[in-house]
């Protein structure tokens, strides 16, 4: 059935196949089997047809608005965890004991992986000395964004000194080689604990502690995708984060 809207719109403008062709980079043919056999381009050179034209996309191919199927788990995706208290701390004790080439820690506190794991700092020093690049990023207790998040927890001034203990917990790894310990004053929308190419990420929910929050594992799969989008998270946090000095 032939497209009678798109050959209005066409003739409105004085398009020729040629001419629409041309500008959204198909061959005339194609064009000609979008007016007169009802053909429906792909999403994203429709757009740039009806948008060349000036008309609404769905107007001129009605189908487009139907949704496209969700592909249902992402490969990036190892597990999928309703809540952090979930988690064994052994899960994340092993996935930074596998880590060859780079840790990256991005949290306000995280207390929970010194109260339940005495050796992390050992453990950290070990993957340094073997080569391992070890970033944490830990919240600044004085930021606002830390005391916002206490407000809508009804943490109160909870965060804040627990921001303040994990500071404490590190710092006798600040000096060591191949670490380094920062604080960030950002929001904080994903904490995210990184080995190589595995990570688990503790998405926050407003007014929800960490603890009850769910929980993703990543695997990069070669691809640029859900990993790569929470590394360069990272990368910016740490990028305005302030270095810990030994004091």
């Amino acid at each position: 059935m032939a497209n009678e809207r798109l050959r209005a719109a066409m003739a409105a403008g004085g398009w020729t196949y040629n001419a629409l062709a041309a500008k959204v980079e198909v061959d005339p043919k194609s064009v000609e089997r979008w007016v007169n056999l009802g053909r429906t381009p792909r999403r994203a050179t429709a757009m740039l047809a009806a948008e060349t034209l000036g008309e609404d996309v769905h107007a001129l191919w009605p189908s487009l608005r139907q949704a496209r199927p969700a592909r249902a788990v992402s490969p990036e995706l190892v597990a999928l965890y309703d809540q952090r208290a979930d988690i064994p701390v052994s899960t994340f004790v092993d996935l930074l004991t596998q880590a060859r080439e780079q840790i990256d820690v991005l949290v306000y506190a995280a207390v929970f992986l010194h109260e339940a794991y005495p050796r992390l700092n050992e453990l950290l020093k070990e993957r340094a000395a073997e080569g391992c690049t070890v970033r944490i990023a830990l919240g600044d207790a004085e930021s606002s964004n830390v005391k916002q998040r206490g407000d809508e927890e009804k943490f109160g001034h909870g965060i804040q000194s627990r921001c303040r203990l994990a500071l404490m917990h590190y710092r006798p790894l600040i000096g060591t080689q191949g670490i380094e310990v920062r604080t960030h004053a950002t929001t904080l929308y994903n904490s995210i604990y990184r080995a190589d190419d595995q990570a688990l990420v503790n998405a926050h929910v407003w007014g929800v502690n960490a603890y009850r929050a769910p929980v993703w594992h990543l695997r990069r799969n070669g691809e640029v995708g859900m990993f790569e989008t929470y590394a360069d998270s990272f990368d910016a946090v740490w990028a305005t984060a302030k270095p810990v000095r030994e004091k």
